[in-house]
């Protein structure tokens, strides 16, 4: 997802729009410019690849103007060029954009009869135009704005900028989030809190449909009727917050270590020490008693959250669940019953797919709980039931904490389920909060396998493809596994059920095939061991993931054991996933990838 970053500051702002910008990086990208007022006209400098290589252009060439407009570009209409970069530009109007104008080509086409000559492939050079068609009939910016939104279909975000008009700069938005920072003589547009967190921690956030003119004074905000509309300004603690590596050389890697600690801060939120039960943050407003089905709805790591979460409410709770990637839920038109529960799940909270399944559950009367890392985030914002994660900040674009914390929340949630349905006693109930409770501790241990796990990564890094297998909630991990090491070193790499081995996947294994086995000592410990047997025979490398008692009751030899804590067999996943995670981030540091910020791969995905 791209960034947006504007200033009408009492300085110059070139090197603030880079330094927040920086603050972006997490989202992915792969241009990136910034565009100031000198005098009463714009200048641009833009540069292709990372900010370093703006930064080079902005010592040769610096930009000296008080209000400028920042922009980091994901590509989706056009090359990664220089020229594709933005801001756009023409003599009277720069612009910065996130997202997808979906009727672009109808409104080139349009504009192209009349005379406007394109120069770049994306589709964000039409909003420029459309804006600047205006303006040369004399209509002022603020009216040209509002009257080139009318015409403009799609999820995006603007931020603009006006030659002439040094104290005017105008955002919207409709889909992907934008916030206006509210500062002492200064205003700030952004992509989200962190970006204007060196500014001011005083934010208030546009909704879908809003967009808003500001001045050094203040911001007045108007809704997609074009009326005047009040958006609270909040204190946003992140926003104050600088977001660094700390000692580690990644931001997943930092991100990774900081599990325990993170699951210990959500598992407080979900658990009451004293009493050993779950005490739900907010109260919910329906019975689980009066729940005949759960549908959950995520996108990618979250989706595999969700996967894990099913055998939970199955198990814990006897509700039967359904499981959709929200891609394909929005448009399948699943039928739901009124009163019954939606989960969505998303760890920033914006995902477009996401948020458009939320809106056709609430449609369709069910109850909606989302689980996000970002409480003030659209979807959480639209939704009925809001349980957080405390992850904190995740940058890394391939989830690590997010996934875990998403888990401690769901599983919690499940036992409540479990509980208020019956199907569990006070006794049950203790039994699983001991197992929640010793999660942090039991990650931390998992955390100190990490030099054997280095050590396998070399070995791992000169596969072309790897074969994950797990059964039960070990599956969902072989999937998010899978994914992990796909996301960063870019290794082929599939997810299956180990029960599933014989039905096709087998045929692939030889002496060059790494299998990664998930199985802690649980229930279908014996079935995995079996399936580990077919590996062996066919030359399968096997690198097992268990526990004590899972290496001495394997039957298999296997390239490496890697031997976790013993620990309750409910809740193994978020311990699991620390293995499966360091394994991904190391072999993608062998492999010399690009581990943050993977190539065609944005944190926060708000657009189709």
């Amino acid at each position: 997802m791209c960034g947006i970053v504007g200033i009408l500051g009492k300085a110059p702002v070139a090197e603030q729009l880079v330094d927040s910008l920086k603050r972006l990086e997490y989202r992915g990208y792969d241009s990136a410019g910034v565009a100031t007022l000198e005098g009463d006209h714009l200048e641009r400098r833009r540069a292709e690849g990372k900010l370093k290589n703006l930064e080079k252009r902005l010592d040769a060439e610096p930009l000296k103007g008080h209000t400028g407009i920042g922009h980091t570009r994901w590509a989706t209409h056009g090359k990664p060029t220089e020229n594709n970069a933005h801001p756009h530009a023409t003599d009277r109007v720069a612009v910065v954009h996130n997202g997808i104008i979906e009727n672009f080509r109808e409104l080139r086409e349009a504009l192209e009869k009349k005379g406007t000559v394109f120069k770049t492939e994306t589709d964000t050079e039409i909003v420029l135009h459309l804006v600047d068609s205006f303006l040369q009939k004399g209509i002022k910016p603020v009216e040209a704005v509002r009257a080139a939104l009318s015409e403009l279909r799609g999820a995006f975000a603007l931020g603009f900028i006006f030659a002439g008009d040094d104290d005017l700069m105008i955002g919207a938005r409709n889909g992907p989030p934008l916030a206006i920072g509210h500062g002492d003589g200064e205003m700030y547009l952004g992509s989200d809190a962190i970006a204007l967190g060196p500014f001011t921690d005083t934010i208030s956030y546009l909704e879908d449909g809003d967009w808003a003119v500001l001045t050094r004074k203040g911001a007045t905000i108007y809704d997609k009727t074009n009326a005047i509309v009040h958006r609270d300004a909040v204190k946003h603690s992140a926003s104050t917050s600088l977001v660094d590596k700390a000692n580690y050389r990644h931001f997943m890697a930092k991100e990774i270590h900081e599990q325990p600690e993170v699951v210990g801060h959500t598992l407080a939120r979900y658990i009451d020490m004293a009493s050993e039960r779950v005490m739900l943050p907010v109260k919910l407003p329906f019975d689980f008693k009066d729940i005949q089905r759960i549908s959950i709805t995520a996108c990618g790591t979250a989706s595999y959250a969700g996967y894990v979460a099913k055998y939970w409410f199955e198990r814990l709770a006897r509700i039967p669940v359904e499981l959709d990637v929200a891609s394909e839920f929005r448009y399948r038109e699943a039928p739901l019953r009124k009163g019954d529960l939606a989960i969505f799940i998303s760890q920033s909270g914006e995902t477009a797919d996401t948020l458009a399944a939320l809106r056709y559950a609430k449609a369709e009367g069910v109850h909606t709980l989302s689980v996000v890392n970002v409480p003030t985030s659209t979807i959480a914002r639209e939704s009925e039931t809001v349980l957080q994660t405390l992850a904190g900040p995740e940058i890394g674009v391939a989830s690590t904490k997010a996934f875990t914390c998403q888990l401690m929340v769901l599983a919690s949630l499940a036992v409540a389920a479990g509980k208020a349905r019956g199907e569990l006693s006070d006794e049950d109930e203790t039994k699983l909060v001991h197992g929640l409770v010793e999660i942090p501790r039991l990650m931390a241990a998992a955390l100190t396998l990490e030099p054997q796990i280095e050590k396998l990564a070399r070995d791992i890094s000169k596969s072309k493809d790897v074969l994950y297998l797990g059964r039960g909630t070990s599956y969902p991990l072989a999937l998010e596994g899978a994914l992990k090491l796909k996301e960063i070193s870019y290794i082929h790499a599939e997810g299956y059920a180990a029960g599933e081995l014989k039905h096709g996947p087998i045929a692939l294994i030889d002496e060059t095939m790494p299998v990664v086995v998930i199985a802690p000592y649980d229930r279908v410990f014996e079935k995995t061991v079996s399936n580990m047997q077919e590996v062996a025979a066919r030359g399968g490398n096997i690198i097992l993931m268990t526990d004590a008692k899972g290496a001495a009751e394997a039957t298999v030899d296997s390239l490496v054991t890697i031997v976790l804590p013993d620990m309750a067999s409910a809740f193994t996943p978020m311990v699991y996933a620390v293995p499966v995670q360091l394994l991904a981030y190391h072999t993608a540091v062998v492999m010399g990838t690009d581990v943050d910020q993977p190539r065609n791969l944005a944190k926060s995905v708000t657009v189709e």
